[in-house]
């Protein structure tokens, strides 16, 4: 979601423009576009975001991120609508490793 900008916005963002993460898959809003220089300032922390986090850690805390043009005053905050469980083997072909015995 973009937050409230204090200047200039260069990145095309508007206020209130978002897009949903389900999983792997990347929702926009029809007619809604999203920069793709933004969204590569986002993608790295997307997947940590998606997990549990220890309370104190950084990104339990932390949802707001700049846009990557150092002269655009666009924030991002990256908010989790819900919790959802899914089964290992719908997202990949790997099984899990037999716990070794010592």
């Amino acid at each position: 979601m973009v937050g409230p900008a204090e200047g200039p916005i260069y990145c095309g963002a508007r206020l209130g423009d978002f897009f949903e993460l389900h999983g792997e898959m990347l929702i926009l809003p029809p007619g809604q576009g999203f920069s793709i220089y933004s969204l590569a300032a986002l993608l790295p922390l997307l997947p940590a975001k998606q997990r549990a986090t220890d309370p104190v850690d950084w990104m339990s805390t932390d949802a707001e991120v700049a846009c990557p043009d150092p002269n655009c005053s666009t924030r991002f905050r990256i908010s989790r609508k819900s919790k959802r469980r899914f089964q290992r083997a719908a997202v990949t072909a790997v099984a899990m490793p037999e716990a070794e015995t010592t």
